[in-house]
C-alpha cells in the first residue's frame, strides 16, 4: 500500500511540473529578453497619414520613444519609463513569452503595482515577437482606425 502512495506521488509531481514548466522556444525568448532595453522608434504599417495614438491605454506614442523596459526573467517582473519628457513616470508590470506554435511568440504584459499585485483586472496585453535578437528586438501589434488595420511597430535595442 506504501508503495503505490509513493508512486501517486511521484507520478503526480512529475505531471505537475511538467504541465508548469514553459517551452524551450519560451525559455529562449525570455533568457534573451532579460535586462534593460530602450524603445526607440514607433512606426505605423498598413495604412496612409500621420497617426498619433495612446498606447497600452497609458500615454501617447510620443512619450514611449526613448521610454527604458526592464525585464527579470527568473520572476516574470519587470517595469516601464516613459521618456524625460512626459515626466519619466514608472509602471510596473508581470510578463511572459507566449509560444504559438507555427507564428511568431508574443510577449504579453499587464500592469502590477510596485509590490507586482495585478491592477489591472487581469487584463493585459499582447505583442508578436517579430525579430529578438542580443542587441535589437521589434515587436508589433495590430489595432483597427476608423474599421482599417493598423500595425504598430516597435523598435527596442538593449542597453
Amino acid at each position: 500500500m506504501q508503495l503505490k502512495k509513493l508512486i501517486l506521488f511521484f507520478g503526480v509531481s512529475i505531471l505537475l511540473a511538467t504541465s508548469c514548466s514553459i517551452s524551450k522556444g519560451a525559455r529562449v525568448d525570455r533568457n534573451v529578453l532579460n535586462g534593460n532595453w530602450t524603445l526607440s522608434r514607433i512606426t505605423y504599417e498598413g495604412n496612409e497619414g500621420e497617426f498619433k495614438s495612446v498606447i497600452f491605454n497609458d500615454a501617447e506614442d510620443t512619450c514611449f520613444e526613448g521610454s527604458n523596459w526592464f525585464f527579470r526573467h527568473n520572476n516574470s517582473t519587470g517595469t516601464y519609463s516613459l521618456n524625460n519628457s512626459c515626466g519619466g513616470a514608472t509602471r510596473f508590470i508581470r510578463w511572459s513569452v507566449v509560444e504559438r506554435p507555427g507564428t511568431n511568440n508574443q510577449l504579453q504584459f499587464k500592469f502590477t503595482d510596485d509590490n507586482y499585485k495585478d491592477i489591472s483586472g487581469g487584463l493585459g496585453y499582447r505583442l508578436d515577437i517579430t525579430s529578438l535578437g542580443e542587441q535589437n528586438m521589434t515587436l508589433k501589434s495590430k489595432v483597427s482606425v476608423e474599421g482599417e488595420p493598423i500595425t504598430l511597430v516597435y523598435q527596442f535595442y538593449k542597453n
